[in-house]
């Protein structure tokens, strides 16, 4: 990755593997508690909990504003472009360019994380050049260990990465995927 951070396009649409990747709007505000306000998402996640209309609006700012900086993409998951399904994640940083996700329970089961991590990816190799992708994911959340497995990511050798969020410690695994 280069010291120079381009700007990402003011509006994304990626689609791939039956899905469509989309910039949120706020036609989406009253459908994002549904999706993020769950225990597990609270837990393993770095968004916020509770999860209700006031966090949905920061949300969709803070996507906002992270675009424009150039850092992160925050787009949600559909099937079509309609009804968002989770969220992935795109983020340029020191370590690297680094995916994350979240689906909504009710919409878990269908391979959405890993068919969203892949387009992702994708886009991050094609279009921002990058050389490899990473997930940091606890070793316990074994249903985002499945995901990285999935979409073809590696456990990489490098130290774990810990801290404390929400009050509790964690310990995040690197795992990678290498440009095609």
């Amino acid at each position: 990755m280069s010291g120079a951070t381009s700007s990402f396009p003011e509006r994304i649409e990626i689609s791939g593997e039956g899905l469509v990747l989309r910039d949120w709007t706020e036609a989406d505000l009253a459908a994002m508690p549904e999706l993020f306000d769950h225990a597990d998402i609270a837990y393993w996640t770095p968004i916020v909990s509770p999860f209700d209309a006031a966090a949905a609006d920061a949300r969709l700012v803070r996507s906002r504003r992270l675009r424009a900086e150039g850092t992160t993409i925050l787009l949600a998951i559909t099937v079509d472009g309609g009804a968002p399904l989770g969220e992935v994640m795109l983020r340029r940083a020191p370590e690297g360019t680094e995916l994350g996700y979240a689906v909504g329970p009710a919409h878990r089961g269908q391979g959405l994380a890993v068919r969203a991590v892949r387009v992702m990816a994708s886009y991050a190799f094609e279009q921002l050049g990058a050389e490899q992708v990473i997930l940091e994911l606890e070793a316990e959340n074994a249903a985002s260990v499945a995901v990285a497995t999935k979409a073809g990511f590696r456990l990489l050798d490098v130290p774990l990465i810990t801290g404390e969020e929400k009050g509790r410690p964690y310990s995040l695994q690197t795992w990678g995927l290498d440009r095609p």
